[in-house]
C-alpha cells in the first residue's frame, strides 16, 4: 500500500485501520511543508489611536518572547522557502508594519536592533515626509539594512472602491496605475523593487488580485493564518498585533499556527454588498493525495473543527470524501458596511497547542459605494 492510500484511510476511518508503530512509522516517512506566521504592526506609540497601536512597553514583551520562542526571518526568506519548499524553522515568524509611521522609527527600530530582528515596512511612497506622523527618507535610508521597504500604494487609498461613472476596467487600469508608480518611486529611492502589496485596509477583490498576480506582485492581506506552499500569494494571510490584537497571550497561539490545506471555497470575491445575505457556504481542502507530502492529513483533527465570527461560534459540517474534506460553514448573516471575517481552527494531533487556521474575510461598501475607515 501507497504512504499516501494509508493517509487516505487514516483521514476517513481514523487510526484503528493500522498499530501505534505503523502510524508513527508513516508519519516518519513524511516531510513538512515550510511554513510561516506574519505578524501585522502600524504605530508603536502611546500617542496615536488605540486601535491601531501597540504601546512601547507591550511591543518590546512581544519582541522578548518571539526572542525566546521563535525564529525572526526576512521576508524575502520566508517566501523564497515556501515557494521553493525550502526547509525552515518550524516557529518561523515575519514582522511587518503598514503606513510607514514615525513611529516605527522612534519606537520599534531601536528595540527590533536590539535583538537583531529583521523587518518589513509597507509605505505610500507620496505620504513619505508629508506629516509629522510620517517617516522620511533619510529615516528610512536610516533603518536599511535591518527593514525592508515595499509597497503599500501611493497614497493608501481604498482599492476597490470606484470613482463616480468609473468602469470595471477603468478602475482596475487606474488602480494598477497607482500601484506600479509607487513601486517605480520606491525603486527609485532605495535601489530595488520587492513587487509586495499590502492592501491598504486588507481590502482586494478577485479582479485585483489576479491582475497583481500577473504582473509578478506578492499580495498581503489582513486575515488570520499561516503561510505555505499551497497558501494564495495574491493575498497572504497576517495577524494583527496592535490595539485589542496586542493581548500576547492570544498572539501566542497565532503564532504557532499552522496553515489550513484548502483548495477552494464557493466564496468567489469577498467584495459583498450592503443587504447581501449569505446563509452559509462551502470550503475545500487539497486532494488527499496531496498531503502525502505534509503532515497535515493525518495530523489535523477534522472532527474538532471550530469556526468563528463576531466572535461567537457558528456551525460547521465536515465531510470526508473519497478525494478531499469539505467543510459546510453556516453564516446566516445579511451584510451592513465595513470589514468582516470568519475564522475556522482545527487542532494538531501531534503538535500540541498549535492549530490549522483558515480564514475568509468580507469587504461591504456603503449603499454609495463608499468603504468605511
Amino acid at each position: 500500500m501507497k504512504l499516501y492510500q494509508a493517509l487516505i484511510l487514516i483521514v476517513l476511518f481514523g487510526h484503528s485501520l493500522f498499530s501505534d508503530a505503523q502510524v508513527k512509522n508513516m508519519m516518519g516517512q513524511l516531510k513538512p511543508h515550510s511554513s510561516f506566521t506574519i505578524l501585522q504592526y502600524h504605530h508603536i506609540s502611546d500617542r496615536t489611536p488605540s486601535i491601531t497601536s501597540t504601546l512601547p512597553e507591550i511591543f518590546e514583551e512581544h519582541l522578548k518572547y518571539i526572542n525566546e520562542k521563535h525564529k525572526v526571518i526576512t521576508l524575502e526568506n520566508a517566501l523564497d522557502a515556501v515557494k521553493n519548499d525550502f526547509p525552515m524553522p518550524s516557529n518561523s515568524v515575519v514582522i511587518t508594519f503598514d503606513d510607514g509611521y514615525l513611529s516605527i522609527f522612534e519606537n520599534a527600530h531601536t528595540l527590533l536592533k536590539k535583538y537583531n530582528m529583521p523587518y518589513t515596512v509597507f509605505i505610500n511612497p507620496d505620504e513619505i515626509g508629508r506629516s509629522h506622523l510620517q517617516l522620511n527618507w533619510q529615516q528610512i535610508k536610516e533603518m536599511k539594512p535591518l527593514a525592508t521597504f515595499a509597497n503599500h500604494t501611493l497614497d493608501h487609498i481604498h482599492l476597490v472602491e470606484k470613482i463616480a461613472n468609473e468602469t470595471d476596467e477603468m478602475w482596475l487600469t487606474r488602480i494598477i496605475q497607482n500601484i506600479q508608480s509607487a513601486e517605480k518611486k520606491i525603486e527609485s529611492q532605495l535601489g530595488y523593487s520587492k513587487k509586495w502589496l499590502a492592501y491598504p485596509y486588507g481590502e482586494f477583490n478577485a479582479q485585483l488580485k489576479n491582475a497583481l498576480l500577473k504582473l509578478g506582485y506578492v499580495g498581503f492581506a489582513q486575515h488570520s493564518g499561516a503561510v505555505n506552499i499551497d497558501s494564495d500569494f495574491g493575498a497572504l494571510p497576517r495577524f494583527p498585533a496592535a490595539g485589542i490584537y496586542a493581548n500576547l497571550d492570544t498572539l501566542k497561539v497565532k503564532m504557532k499556527s499552522l496553515p489550513m490545506p484548502i483548495a477552494e471555497t464557493s466564496i468567489h470575491d469577498p467584495v459583498m454588498s450592503v443587504g447581501e445575505a449569505l446563509h452559509s457556504f462551502t470550503v475545500k481542502t487539497l486532494p488527499l493525495k496531496h498531503w502525502s507530502a505534509n503532515l497535515s492529513a493525518s495530523d489535523m483533527k477534522f472532527d474538532s473543527i471550530a469556526c468563528y465570527f463576531k466572535g461567537e461560534s457558528i456551525p460547521v459540517v465536515t465531510q470526508n470524501n473519497t478525494t478531499d474534506i469539505e467543510m459546510n460553514v453556516t453564516l446566516a448573516h445579511t451584510f451592513g458596511p465595513g470589514r468582516i471575517r470568519v475564522n475556522c481552527t482545527a487542532p494538531s494531533k501531534s503538535l500540541k497547542g498549535r492549530y490549522y487556521w483558515y480564514s475568509q474575510p468580507f469587504f461591504v461598501p456603503t449603499e454609495k459605494g463608499k468603504f468605511l475607515e
